[in-house]
């Protein structure tokens, strides 16, 4: 297995320097992880910067609440994707869904419309610390009928992120075709292969590169 081909190295904090940034994505390189998700505002630098390398270029949307309202968000992910993003992490209406309504879907099914028509990738963050067995059963089911890509844990903001049981239930739910995006906490490679034997398909992580010095001294 090639730890690195599952991993999207994360750089999402409110005082990322251009000169963290360079680092950041030098290392990613070094690694050849799947791809960097960073803050809407540094995608197009990181496309330049990526052009030349097999990385993809992954943004949120909506973070981390998502408590912007659709046109907000359609008006964001347009931008992203000009701006070069691959892959988009959108966070749901967290407040409608809890609320009862049936408008995460709509909205979802919009955003998927528009990341569709772009070639890109739409990943919906639903937000699991603050979701029942239940609950999670229901959002999932939202996400693949919307028409996402992936369904992802967490944005990294709530009381917890990835849990081995909450990635055991989603994979449970959703079909083959729906991919599942661990991530919020993992900090270890014993986290980390736990949740891709629990059936992740993608480990969203600020700690790649220890994680893979970790996974090349266990292999060696």
């Amino acid at each position: 297995m090639k730890l690195n081909r599952f991993l999207e190295s994360t750089l999402l904090k409110p005082t990322i320097t251009d000169q963290e940034l360079d680092l950041f994505l030098e290392e990613a390189i070094q690694e050849q992880v799947l791809g960097v998700c960073v803050p809407p505002f540094w995608v197009k630098k990181v496309k330049r910067e990526l052009d030349a390398h097999d990385l993809q270029v992954v943004t949120v949307i909506g973070f981390p609440f998502g408590f912007e309202s659709t046109a907000a968000k359609i008006a964001e992910m347009g931008a992203a994707i000009e701006s070069g993003a691959d892959e988009l992490d959108v966070v749901w209406s967290q407040t409608a869904f809890h609320s009862g309504m049936s408008w995460p879907k709509i909205e979802l099914a919009k955003l998927s419309k528009l990341c569709h028509e772009g070639e890109r990738i739409l990943k919906v963050i639903i937000e699991t610390a603050y979701l029942s067995p239940a609950q999670i059963q229901e959002a999932c089911l939202i996400c693949q009928d919307a028409g996402a890509d992936f369904v992802k844990t967490s944005t990294g903001f709530a009381p917890y992120g990835a849990k081995v049981e909450d990635v055991k239930l989603m994979r449970q739910i959703l079909p083959s075709t729906v991919g599942i995006k661990a991530s919020g906490g993992i900090k270890t490679l014993q986290t980390a292969l736990a949740l891709l034997d629990a059936g992740a398909d993608r480990l969203g992580t600020s700690a790649a590169k220890a994680l893979l010095q970790e996974w090349r001294q266990r292999e060696a």
